[in-house]
């Protein structure tokens, strides 16, 4: 019952079918590549601006502004490049 066998994915994979329609399928994984590339993306991104954070200067000193940042899409598809807005700060630290 746990286990997952070729049986279970077939029906899974007949029901992707049967919902998107077999010319649809390409498009719905390349579109989920692109999401999830995004959210790994701007997970390292967060991270690495957490870690930038911690071993900035101490409150009180002149803060440095960046560059908005650009999500990258995969080659060919310039439609869904956009500017980030960073969020502002609202406390006085």
């Amino acid at each position: 019952m746990g286990q997952v066998g070729i049986w279970h994915l077939a029906i899974v994979v007949g029901i992707f079918v049967l919902l998107f329609g077999a010319k649809k399928l390409p498009e719905v994984a390349r579109s989920l590549g692109k999401s999830a590339r995004i959210l790994k993306s701007e997970a390292a991104a967060m991270k690495n601006d957490g870690a930038a954070k911690d071993d900035a200067a101490p409150a009180g000193t002149a803060e440095q502004t960046a560059a908005p940042r650009t999500i990258q899409a995969a080659p060919g598809d310039v439609a869904s490049a956009r500017p980030v807005e960073e969020p502002k700060r609202t406390t006085q630290g």
